[in-house]
C-alpha cells in the first residue's frame, strides 16, 4: 500500500471520528490504489461502493489539505465521479 493511501486513511478517520461516513465511497488514486469511506470509516480497500471518486495524487492530496476544492476539481476534470452524486457530495462536504 502506498504512503499516499495510509496518509489519506489516517486523515480521513481523523475527520470521520467516531460517526462514520452515511453512504459508501471508493477512491481510487491512480498510480497508488484504492480506498474505501463507509460507516465503518476510512480503510485500503477495492471493493463495491455506491459512488467511485477517481484523481490524481495530486488533486486527492490537494483535496484533503483543503488546496484544492473538489467542486472545481470535479468542474475541470481533474475529479471523476460515477455513481451516486449526493454520496460524491457529502463526501466533499467532509473535506471541505
Amino acid at each position: 500500500m502506498s504512503d499516499v493511501i495510509n496518509q489519506a486513511v489516517e486523515a480521513l478517520n481523523a475527520k470521520l471520528g467516531d460517526d462514520g461516513f452515511d453512504g459508501s465511497v471508493k477512491v481510487e488514486i491512480t498510480g497508488e490504489g484504492s480506498l474505501v469511506v463507509d460507516s465503518n470509516g476510512a480503510r485500503a480497500g477495492d471493493e463495491e461502493t455506491d459512488c467511485t471518486l477517481t484523481a490524481d495524487a495530486e488533486t486527492f492530496v490537494g483535496m484533503m489539505d483543503g488546496d484544492v476544492n473538489p467542486t472545481s476539481a470535479f468542474m475541470t476534470g481533474k475529479l471523476a465521479v460515477d455513481g451516486d452524486m449526493g454520496v460524491a457530495m457529502k463526501l466533499g462536504a467532509l473535506l471541505a
